[in-house]
């Protein structure tokens, strides 16, 4: 897909006390506050504080070792024709949702595939909210104590509960819409997919993140990611902001894809 930069449009985001954060802890120094155990010496942080802007850029996660198929899951691979891999083909021939500026949705944006590779954890009372870069997208994570629905409607970033395991923040989502896919491979999913995401703060500068997909429509087990780690960047880039313009996709496609494909309008 072309990618744009239109500009920016900013907003800065004032993060409140992380005590207002459902199910924080006491800082670190003060009575029951504690230290990630895994964590080198430096700069005092609260575990509990995931507030930040997380930088990742170039290191997108791979779906590797994806498990085996079901007869529906392989049904669905072969349909999704991606323009990368080694089922590649020209553009105007597949059917990436992206190439219509479709939402990439969750867990797709999760795996950075393409820069930018930041996003931005802001916590309220009650819920996070994650801002990614890419096409400017953010998501709701309630942390309120609300259970799951039980049979939602589908939607491109499914519905997400978060917790702590102690110094590990539990991400679990489910009601995802079908239409999209893992990665930009085609990995396709069921709308039965469940997500579950965590992630710590090693010290101060350090996210650990590892997501652990469970869907048994369409695959025999569940694929658990490889540990990806993001660094704390002091500030937000002025040239960071990308969308996915559907008139201009569209201009694009006619322009330079489906040429290159032979389509003729």
């Amino acid at each position: 897909m072309q990618n744009r930069r239109l500009g920016v449009a900013f907003i800065a985001v004032s993060c409140l006390p992380w005590a207002a954060f459902a199910q924080a802890t006491p800082p670190v120094g003060q009575a029951g506050g504690r230290r990630n155990a895994d964590a080198p010496a430096g700069p005092p942080h609260d575990p509990h504080d995931l507030s930040g802007i997380w930088i990742a850029r170039g290191t997108g996660m791979v779906m590797t070792n994806v498990p085996p198929m079901t007869p529906l899951g392989q049904a669905k691979f072969n349909a999704n024709k991606p323009s990368y891999g080694p089922r590649m083909i020209p553009p105007a021939l597949g059917n990436d949702p992206m190439g219509n500026c479709d939402p990439l949705g969750i867990p797709r944006l999760l795996f950075f595939e393409n820069n930018p590779g930041d996003f931005e954890i802001v916590q309220t009372p009650g819920k996070v909210i994650e801002f990614f870069d890419r096409f400017h997208v953010y998501r709701d994570i309630w942390t309120d104590g609300r259970s799951l629905p039980k049979d939602p409607d589908p939607r491109f970033n499914g519905y997400s509960t978060g917790r702590w395991e102690e110094d590990t923040f539990i991400v679990d989502s489910l009601g995802f819409d079908e239409r999209t896919w893992l990665d930009h491979f085609g990995q396709p999913h069921s709308d039965e997919m469940r997500l579950r995401e965590s992630y710590r703060r090693l010290d101060r500068d350090r996210l650990e993140f590892i997501m652990t997909i469970t869907d048994p429509k369409y695959y025999t087990k569940p694929w658990v990611s490889e540990s990806k780690i993001f660094r704390l960047s002091p500030r937000k880039e002025f040239d960071d902001e990308l969308f996915c313009v559907p008139s201009e996709e569209q201009a694009f496609n006619k322009r330079m894809r489906d040429p290159a494909a032979g389509v003729v309008h």
